[in-house]
């Protein structure tokens, strides 16, 4: 194909992105469902350039940004919090999925044994929490359910991808590893990703802290995803749980290694590229389909759906059967052993969590991944089916799911929109009482006109309390030059004071990394506000 057709292409692609997203908004759909239909809808359209899903794409190029940025989101506290029940998602439901296939594969599969459904299995295992978040964010999910779900995603891409290890060597050479070999190589994957991810992210602290240069900040953090999930790899650790570390390592660390305008500039950038990255992905999962089709022409098409629809059915009821006596384990582990207070988990928040199992890119593709030959060099048996089985998966956990979730967060009443409103509030006034001491222990050591301009200060940070309890409040005007130059000074000496304070809340567990943000961003917006002003 030449650079003209390539370019063009990718320019048709760019376009159905940003069409389909906007369909999607007026629709009030969360884009990746809008997204694979339309994609699959447009592989059928004569003309319309024909994609193939390259897994090094997907594993190398596109899928490191995207773990980067979930996990500099993700709060380490919660995550933290949850990671039994994270673990008990992440590593058991995958294993219970993995087995179960492998059992229940040859019933309703022609031709399949143990090992072709070890394989479905481990490729199908994975969750893409992108569509789930997206929905229960809007709706007002409690924050603990979004945790874990958002947990799950990130470390299961891992597990699954070793559990795929292992079902393609078994499946080709017919060995079976051991247990202790498992184990070995599981240690290593978690431990050693976790060690290179922390490794990562000291180094790139270590890197922009007396860098200044807002750009050359940002550069870092767009390099940072590669450097650390290529170093994962070259180890034969796990790059996915690498990547993840790091983000989840950098973003605890942002407030005090990054400038302001940086943490501004760069949270647009990051937020272009992982909605340009999810609308490719999505897209390019829908446009598959008559490629795969052509792989598998012995098959009759009712018989493929079928097999697509109790596959993706079987998904489905794997993990509503796995969550209850998942969470009641993971509770008595974390009530009894770990002396957390938690609170018995309810039916209603469990069926939110078994209904969103939604699977995306990582799992398809695995499946692409898949070698084409055994090790003796005859053909991969299955493979062309397992990838439509994979895509039938994706297709109908995003559709049926994805669309139904918002009816079933409203009918069992978990939404709670706003719902850390009042931490909120309760962190603002907390770091405006602060900041008004500060400004008391500053007047003996100020002159009569600078007093003046304090007192101004003050008035403003009491209007701004007084506006927290409800009570309408305006801000007098200084046309001093002088005394708003002060004034400045002033304001940025207490911002500091501020954002130190928040930071000590968000470390000592009051207030969640995501109110942290909000405030934190209003401060920096502040900082670039006078900034501009005294150029």
């Amino acid at each position: 194909m030449s650079l003209h057709s390539v370019e063009l292409s990718l320019l048709v692609l760019v376009f159905f992105v940003g069409a389909l997203a906007l369909l999607a908004r007026q629709m009030k759909t969360p884009y990746p469902i809008v997204l694979v239909v339309g994609g699959l809808l447009l592989s059928f359209v004569p003309h319309v350039p024909k994609f193939t899903l390259n897994p090094d794409l997907v594993f190398v190029v596109i899928l490191p940004p995207l773990l980067l940025a979930a996990g500099y989101n993700t709060s380490w506290h919660d995550f933290r919090f949850n990671l039994v029940s994270i673990c008990m998602l992440a590593f058991g439901l995958v294993a219970f999925t993995v087995v179960c296939s492998a059992v229940a594969a040859h019933w309703f599969l022609p031709g399949f044994d143990w090992r072709a459904g070890l394989v479905l299995g481990a490729v199908i295992a994975t969750t893409d929490a992108i569509a789930a978040t997206s929905i229960g964010q809007r709706l007002g999910l409690p924050r603990q359910l979004l945790s874990i779900i958002e947990g799950e995603s990130l470390v299961n891409d891992a597990t699954g991808l070793l559990a795929l290890q292992f079902a393609i060597a078994i499946y080709t050479t017919g060995q079976i590893p051991s247990l202790a070999h498992g184990a070995a190589e599981l240690a290593w994957l978690v431990c050693g990703g976790v060690a290179v991810g922390l490794g990562v992210g000291w180094v790139i602290a270590m890197v922009q802290t007396p860098m200044q240069d807002v750009q050359l900040q940002i550069l870092v953090t767009l390099v940072t995803p590669y450097v650390s999930y290529l170093l994962g790899e070259s180890v034969h650790a796990s790059g996915i749980l690498a990547v993840v570390t790091t983000g989840i390592f950098i973003g605890r660390r942002a407030s005090v290694d990054l400038t302001s305008s940086a943490r501004i500039n760069a949270a647009a950038v990051w937020d272009t590229l992982q909605f340009s990255l999810n609308g490719f992905v999505f897209i390019l999962i829908g446009l598959q389909l008559p490629q795969i089709l052509n792989g598998i022409r012995d098959v009759s098409m009712g018989l493929l759906v079928r097999d697509g629809l109790i596959v993706g059915a079987m998904v489905i009821a794997l993990r509503l059967i796995w969550v209850l006596p998942g969470a009641h384990v993971s509770y008595f582990i974390r009530q009894r052993i770990l002396r957390q207070e938690v609170s018995c988990p309810d039916r209603s928040s469990l069926f939110i969590e078994g209904w969103s199992g939604m699977r995306g890119v990582v799992a398809l593709a695995a499946a692409f991944s898949l070698p084409v030959t055994m090790a003796d060099g005859s053909p991969f048996a299955h493979r062309n089916l397992i990838i439509f089985l994979t895509f039938c998966v994706i297709f109908v956990t995003l559709v049926l799911q994805g669309l139904t979730l918002p009816f079933f967060i409203s009918r069992l009443g978990l939404s709670h929109k706003g719902g850390d409103r009042e931490e909120e509030i309760r962190a603002r006034q907390k770091i405006l009482g602060v900041a008004l001491e500060s400004m008391q222990t500053m007047r003996p050591t100020q002159s009569p006109e600078e007093q003046k301009v304090l007192a101004d200060l003050m008035r403003i940070y009491r209007r701004r309390q007084l506006s927290l309890k409800g009570k309408a409040a305006s801000a007098e005007n200084n046309d001093n030059a002088w005394r708003w130059r002060h004034y400045q000074q002033l304001v940025r000496q207490v911002r500091g004071v501020e954002r130190a304070e928040i930071s000590k809340m968000r470390d000592g567990n009051e207030v969640s990394d995501e109110v942290l943000r909000r405030l934190e961003r209003e401060l920096d917006l502040q900082d670039l506000r006078y900034s501009e002003e005294e150029r």
